[in-house]
């Protein structure tokens, strides 16, 4: 069984930074994309960014310059650095991953639980 382990969100007031985590445990053949979307109440799940296996990152404009990705391929494991956190910015943020189990398989799209963020004061 392979499943997608986030760290826990949290409480942050505005101007705050929080660093979430995420890793993918089980037997896996390969990772493609990885990265984290979120849902705030009332609204669809967005993308808030992603960073292939070759490294290269997309963000949504919305937190272009104050959040970073980055990635560990050996641990299976990618990091999102939010600074500058905003009240908007408050979400359940899902970690996802594009996976293959075997070589033959096709790819597959597997999502954490979820880890609520929330920016107030």
């Amino acid at each position: 069984q392979v499943h997608l382990v986030e760290s826990v969100g949290g409480l942050v007031q505005p101007g705050g930074s929080l660093r979430l985590s995420c890793a993918a445990s089980g037997s896996i053949f390969s990772i493609n994309t990885m990265g984290w979307y979120r849902q705030a109440p009332g609204k669809e799940r967005e993308l808030v960014a992603d960073i292939t296996n070759g490294g290269s990152t997309n963000y949504a404009d919305s937190v272009k310059g104050r959040f970073t990705m980055s990635r560990d391929r050996a641990k299976n494991t990618v990091s999102l650095q939010m600074n500058s956190l905003k009240p908007e910015d408050t979400a359940v943020y899902y970690c996802y991953a594009q996976i293959k189990y075997y070589p033959w398989s096709d790819i597959a799209s597997l999502w954490g639980q979820g880890t609520l963020v929330t920016v107030s004061s």
